[in-house]
This record gives structure tokens, C-alpha cells and sequence, in this order.
């Protein structure tokens, strides 16, 4: 079969053109375009990851400094209220300008058009505004330190975040709100363009879950970031024009404050995982070459995540005089939403049981990430229940949770999502044997950091705190060599990185020999993805159905 698609592009859902004149490009980008503002999504995907990757590098080193602090009990290192500084910009710094921008905005980019079918973002224009509000947020972020740096936590609780260096917590608020006003441009660029501009060809059950996981995130984002907003807003006043919605010696209610904040920073949780769990669905199959197993439950399970996650923030509030009715509540609705995750797992496990299996790097951080957030998901449900939520509170406990789920749950996503489609974004393999050195190194570093710290919580030892009881030192020492090799692990990744960019293997349009319609354009990609745009005639997870084997590809029809 023959299909003659023309160019101008985009369609309507019943497959006539718009009659949009194709846009004059050249035939491929330099380097230099990826400093400007430029529209493509490709560039703007690559601009997301490679930012990201030098905020988390600025992350990972203030928490090797506070854990070098940690790994003794007396403050020895640096001053307390700098530890602080450290501690809240650490975090704040590894969500809204790591996990966040890579996870959606650099893999959502990239993928999202090309996994459609389509040539570019329905708004390229403001899809490009979307990630220039990065780069000036993370410098207010880091400006902040010279005025003491933000010292209330990535919470920001008033009226501790009212009473220390003000100009630098406004800062930091300033910061966060063009964070989040990037998170609600982009969110709906993708829905639309998911919504409205895959190719006619490709029915909802053909749709790679990757897309799925970025919709759910993206209505996700659109319903609880601007409550975060507007909470950042009503602080931002009280700091600096006299106004009082958060001062409790001047009637305002501290409370009212923490519900704004867990309204969106609970579902900001799922909007750093959700997309993780898209790339875990397609890298699990690809590499055990096998069907998805259960795509609707997994596809659907995102959606649930994103409903259910709008009604679990007060879990984080068990201790602010949360009344026993609202509390029970609050732990059913956590226990909930565990299952539609559960379903993904279980899902991932069963389409891993009697495949064959390919140990390449993605797949072992594919491995690595499942082991891990399991871990940080059974610690997460013991901590939904009141009772024992209120026991670890602000203790370690919540820390070595935190880290199991966000940094062995996204980041190892990450990881896997870069070696996996390295080779399409620059036309080159990673070397293999240094990807292997990398994940041992991680999951190392992650096991002797974080593990350690369930037990320090449930010893008592509290968070946030630069100083400690020298009862605790023993596992501290063991955490901090563990955040060491965890800094050492950087190394690898990023000279393979470097150097795959430069002089890697030639990888070929479809290394993997993937189903899903990224690998039916050449790698990297032209500048609007096609000649012409690919037709879908198989699933995207079709192995070894209807024909379909290890050596087979995804299916395009050209013209001629």
C-alpha cells in the first residue's frame, strides 16, 4: 500500500488538511541554534535535558556538602544557617529545575511529536517561551545566596519563610512562580498537541503510553500548579506589602498556607513520576522484547493517578491539628491511589516474565528503577496510615522515603530514558560498557545513602537539622559515602555522554528495532521529523505479533 500524505500538515481528526503552507527550514541544525530561541521541539527537548543536567550537577554538590556536614554531629563545616540555605535550595533545585524540566519538558518535547506522527507542538512559538522561563528562574535561585539564601525549606512554611532573609525568599518565590508558569504553558501545548494532532491513522489504543503518562500529567499540572501560584503570591505580599494572609500574630492562618503548598506539591510528586513511568513502558518492552502487558490498565492507570493524586495532600498535614474525620479520609485516599501504581508494576514485572531480555544499560536502569521505587512505595504507604505517619514525622524515615521514590524513581528514569534514546537524538550509540559502570556506581551510591536513613528515623533522628545526637553518627558515615559515590557516578555518565556525542557508533535509524513511530525517522531526526508523515499498521508494542519479530520496525508508508 501506497499513501501520498502531503506536506502541509497539520490535520483534522478526519484527516483533511488545514491547508498550512510548509515552513522554510534548513535541512538540519547547527550547534550553535540550540543557544537561541528556537521553535523546533527537538531543540527545545535537548535545550530542557542538557539545562537540567547542569542544575542537578549544582544540586548534587550542595547535598554532597551537607552530607560531608552530616557525616559528623557538630556543625564543622559550615555555619548552620547556611546548611539551611543549603538544604532548601538542594531541594528545590532537584524538582522544579531537574526532575520537572526533564521529565516533561526535555523527554515530553522531544517524543511527544514524533511518538504522534506529527511535525512540531501545536504551539511551537510558546512551547520555546516555556523553557526560557527556566533559565532566569534557576538564576534567581542561585542569586538568592548572595543575599543568604532562602532558609524555610522547599516548603516554604510561614512564618519561618516571613522571618529569615526576606529578599532571598522572595527571590526564591519568584523563582518558583515562573517555574510553574513554564509547567502550565507547556502542559497545555501538550495537550493540545496530543489531543488534536496525532495522525489519523493512529487510534487511542495505538497510542504509545509514554503519550498517555505526559496527557495525565499535563491535566495534572494544569489543575494544581496554579493553586501553588497563588499561594506564592498571597507569601510574596505578606513579605513585602504589609498584607497578612499568613501571619499568625496579625490573624492570618499558617494552615491555610500548608493546603495551598500540598495541594500542588503532593501531585507534583506524580507529575516527576508520571512521566517516568511512560519511558518505563517503553523501555520494558522494547528490551524483553514482548508485548505490554495489560497497555489499557497501564494507559488508564496514569489517568487514575492524576484524579486520585488531587485528594491525598493532607497526608502531609497529619500534625497540624488535622481533625480525625479528615485524617481517615486522607489515609484512605493515599492507600487508593497505591493501586492504580501497583497496576503498572505489576504490569512491567509481567511483560519482564518469560521475555528475552536484553541487558543493556537502559534496561538495567529500567531494573534498578523498579527495584527502587517499590522500596520507596511500601515506605510511602506505611507513612499514609495517621498512626505512623505521625510517629516518623519529620524524622529521617520521610528523607530515605523522599529519595527511594524521586531520586531511585526519576532520576534512574532519566537514566534510563537518555541511553534509550540517545541514539535517535544524535545518531550514535553510548558506549555500553561505561553505561554499566554508571548504574553499578548509582546503585551503590543510592543504597548506602538512603537506605540507612529508614533506620535513623526510626530512631528519632529529625530532619533539616545540621547538628545531631552522636548516637547517630555511625550510619551517617555510611550515608555520606554513599552520597560520595553517588558524586563519583556523575563522571562516567557524563564523559560517555561527551564523548558518544562526538564520536560515538553509528546507531542507525532504529538500533533497537522498536515498534512506536520515533524510529521510523532517522536519528537524528530531520527538522520537521518526516518527508513524509508515517502511517500506523501495527501497536506500538506489537512484538512478535502479526508478523512482527526482533528484526521488524515500526511501519511508515512513503510516497512511491
Amino acid at each position: 500500500m501506497t499513501v501520498d500524505i502531503p506536506h502541509n500538515y497539520p490535520f483534522e481528526d478526519d484527516g483533511t488538511s488545514l491547508n498550512i503552507p510548509p515552513t522554510s527550514h534548513p535541512p538540519a541544525w547547527k550547534w550553535y541554534h540550540y543557544f537561541t530561541f528556537n521553535t523546533d521541539h527537538k531543540v527545545i527537548g535537548i535545550q530542557y535535558l542538557v539545562t537540567a543536567f547542569i542544575f542537578y550537577l549544582i544540586g548534587g554538590l550542595m547535598a554532597v556538602a551537607m552530607r560531608v556536614e552530616l557525616a559528623t554531629p557538630a556543625a564543622d563545616l559550615v555555619d548552620p544557617n547556611f546548611y539551611n540555605a543549603l538544604m532548601t535550595n538542594h531541594g528545590t533545585i532537584m524538582i522544579f529545575l531537574w526532575i520537572v524540566p526533564s521529565a516533561i519538558g526535555g523527554f515530553g518535547n522531544y517524543l511527544v511529536p514524533l511518538m504522534i506522527g506529527a511535525r512540531d507542538m501545536a504551539f511551537p512559538k510558546l512551547n520555546a517561551i516555556a523553557f526560557w522561563l527556566n533559565p532566569p528562574a534557576g538564576a534567581l535561585v542561585l542569586g538568592s545566596f548572595i543575599f543568604g539564601g532562602s532558609q524555610s525549606g522547599w516548603t516554604a512554611y510561614p512564618p519561618l519563610s516571613l522571618v529569615t532573609a526576606p529578599m532571598a525568599q522572595t527571590m526564591w518565590i519568584l523563582a518558583i512562580v515562573l517555574v510553574g508558569t513554564s509547567s502550565i504553558l507547556g502542559s497545555l501545548n501538550f495537550v493540545v498537541t496530543i489531543w488534536k494532532m496525532k495522525i489519523p491513522s493512529m487510534k487511542w489504543d495505538q497510542l504509545p503510553l509514554f503519550c498517555w503518562a505526559i496527557l495525565a500529567t499535563s491535566v495534572l499540572a494544569l489543575l494544581s500548579t496554579p493553586v501553588l501560584a497563588a499561594g506564592l503570591v498571597l507569601l510574596l505580599f505578606d513579605l513585602n506589602f504589609g498584607t497578612s494572609f499568613f501571619k499568625p500574630d496579625a490573624g492570618g492562618n499558617v494552615i491555610i498556607y500548608q493546603h495551598l503548598f500540598w495541594f500542588y506539591s503532593h501531585p507534583a510528586v506524580y507529575l516527576m513520576i508520571l512521566p517516568i513511568f511512560g519511558i518505563m513502558s517503553e523501555v520494558v518492552p522494547i528490551h524483553a522484547r514482548k508485548p505490554i502487558f495489560g497497555y489499557k490498565a497501564i494507559a488508564y492507570s496514569s489517568l487514575a493517578i492524576c484524579v486520585v493524586g488531587l485528594f491525598v495532600w493532607v497526608h502531609h498535614m497529619f500534625t497540624s491539628g488535622t481533625p480525625g474525620w479528615m485524617r481517615m479520609f486522607f489515609t484512605i485516599s493515599t492507600l487508593i491511589v497505591a493501586v492504580p501504581t501497583g497496576v503498572k508494576i505489576f504490569g512491567w514485572v509481567a511483560t519482564l516474565w518469560g521475555g528475552k531480555i536484553r541487558f543493556t544499560t537502559a534496561m538495567l536502569f529500567a531494573l534498578g528503577l523498579l527495584s527502587m521505587f517499590v522500596m520507596g512505595g511500601l515506605s510511602g504507604v506505611t507513612m499514609g496510615t495517621a498512626p505512623f505517619d505521625i510517629h516518623v514525622h519529620d524524622t529521617y524515615y520521610v528523607v530515605a522515603h523522599f529519595h527511594f521514590v524521586l531520586f531511585g524513581g526519576s532520576v534512574f528514569g532519566i537514566y534510563s530514558g537518555i541511553y534509550h534514546w540517545f541514539p535517535k537524538m544524535t545518531g550514535r550509540m553510548m558506549n555500553e560498557a561505561w553505561g554499566r559502570v554508571h548504574f553499578a556506581l548509582t546503585f551503590i551510591g543510592t543504597v548506602l545513602t538512603f537506605l540507612p536513613m529508614h533506620e535513623l528515623g526510626l530512631q528519632g533522628m529529625p530532619r533539616r537539622v545540621a547538628m545531631y545526637d552522636p548516637q547517630f553518627a555511625g550510619l551517617n558515615e555510611i550515608c555520606t559515602i554513599g552520597s560520595y559515590i553517588l558524586g563519583i557516578s556523575v563522571i562516567p555518565f557524563a564523559i560517555n555522554v561527551i564523548w558518544s556525542w562526538m564520536a560515538g557508533a553509528k546507531a542507525g535509524d532504529n538500533p533497537w528495532q522498536a515498534l512506536s513511530l520515533e524510529w521510523t525517522t532517522s536519528s537524528p531526526p530531520m527538522v520537521e521529523n518526516w518527508e513524509v508523515l508515517p502511517v500506523v499498521t501495527h501497536g506500538p508494542y506489537d512484538y512478535g505479533m502479526n508478523g512482527n519479530n526482533e528484526e521488524t520496525s515500526a511501519s511508515v508508508v512513503t510516497e512511491g
